[in-house]
């Protein structure tokens, strides 16, 4: 070709779009510990978010555009985080957020997340400041319901009356840990010890000792991660053969390792769709079962904790956008707010402008490991 045909080639590529996909693509910012911490929960949460975004797609996407998950690692630290949100916002023009599990990250980030006006739907608790927490809406059953499921069960099923708080820094644990302390006397509890640790430690049995002189029969653990199997290999090295271990929602894998190590001692408030047999018949285990279905032919008997309520979370982000008939941001924070009785895998959700913690009623049961299964108790 010469000069001029070039140059007239140029003009004509010019005139197009820079891109034709970047118009046709609706883009999902996920901010996710893929290390850290939160590694295995918010590693299941963005497979479940990518197997969402193939489902929806295979459907026409939304609106005709093709849905695409853009996914920023936090390292599991809130710092991370923050870097990681305004990636997504200034080069790779999200409009939506669909974040994991690490709260101090998203609350830390959510200021100016706010002021872009892109909506946040998370894995996570709220951010604590109410202009925050208008644009930000939780998939997460709220903590007291973790609490009420452990506490109910020492009440019916127990002897014991006495419990120890166990729980790390971060803010879930710490809002969990409050409500422990005050929720306990409505169950005839006492909560006799009350010991921190950090995420990363690798003996407790101090705490674990501190918890069990006070007269404990029971530790309430809140916090996720690898500290759990942690917890219960210090309790069988000192012997407390009817201490019990009760802990917070978390991933399977650490479940069924804890499990080997106490046996039934070990329980931890479980999700239907991480026991779906406990699930009665109705459009709630139609709704488990359809998406454990999806999952396992992707992912096999991977846990499903993390992964239903991403999955959830992708389907009430495909609601709003389908009733608002936009990809704005304003207009898919107001059609989140007006979802109520959306039956997802993992829960029922109910939106309301004044409510953005959709999860209203208790999820939980006692779970227990039997032959390395989970099982409701």
């Amino acid at each position: 070709m010469n000069r001029l045909g070039l140059f007239t080639a140029s003009l004509l590529l010019s005139a197009l779009p820079l891109t034709a996909s970047a118009q046709d693509t609706f883009k999902i910012g996920s901010s996710v510990g893929l290390t850290g911490y939160a590694a295995v929960n918010d590693r299941a949460w963005r497979d479940s978010l990518l197997l969402a975004a193939e489902t929806l797609n295979a459907k026409g996407g939304l609106l005709g555009k093709k849905v695409e998950v853009v996914v920023e690692d936090n390292r599991s630290e809130p710092q991370e985080a923050v870097v990681g949100y305004r990636k997504m916002m200034s080069n790779d023009e999200v409009h939506v957020f669909d974040s994991g599990c690490v709260s101090a990250g998203n609350s830390a980030a959510a200021g100016s997340v706010v002021r872009a006006k892109v909506p946040m739907v998370l894995c996570s608790i709220l951010p604590n400041r109410p202009e925050e927490q208008k644009w930000a809406f939780s998939v997460l059953p709220p903590p007291r319901f973790e609490v009420e499921s452990r506490y109910q069960y020492l009440k019916d099923k127990t002897d014991i009356r006495k419990v120890g708080i166990l729980h790390d820094p971060t803010p879930y644990a710490l809002l969990t840990k409050d409500l422990g302390v005050k929720m306990a006397k409505d169950f005839g509890l006492e909560v006799v010890a009350v010991e921190t640790y950090n995420t990363n430690d690798a003996d407790l049995s101090v705490q674990i000792g501190k918890i069990n002189g006070a007269g404990a029969g029971a530790i309430i653990k809140m916090g996720q991660g690898g500290s759990t199997v942690t917890v219960a290999k210090n309790i069988r090295q000192l012997g407390l053969d009817k201490m019990l271990l009760m802990a917070s929602l978390d991933d399977g894998e650490t479940f069924t390792q804890a499990g080997d190590i106490l046996g039934e001692r070990f329980m931890f408030v479980a999700p239907g769709v991480q026991v779906p047999e406990s699930i009665p018949e109705g459009p709630a285990r139609q709704a488990a079962e359809n998406f454990l279905k999806i999952w396992r032919e992707k992912h096999g008997n991977r846990d499903a904790n993390a992964a239903g309520r991403a999955w959830d979370s992708m389907m009430l982000i495909a609601k709003a956008v389908e009733t608002a008939k936009s990809t704005d941001g304003t207009a898919i924070r107001g059609a989140l707010e007006k979802i109520s009785g959306f039956q997802g895998a993992f829960a029922s959700f109910n939106f309301s402008p004044e409510q953005h913690n959709g999860i209203t009623e208790n999820p939980f049961r006692i779970g227990v490991v039997r032959d390395k299964k989970l099982v409701a108790r």
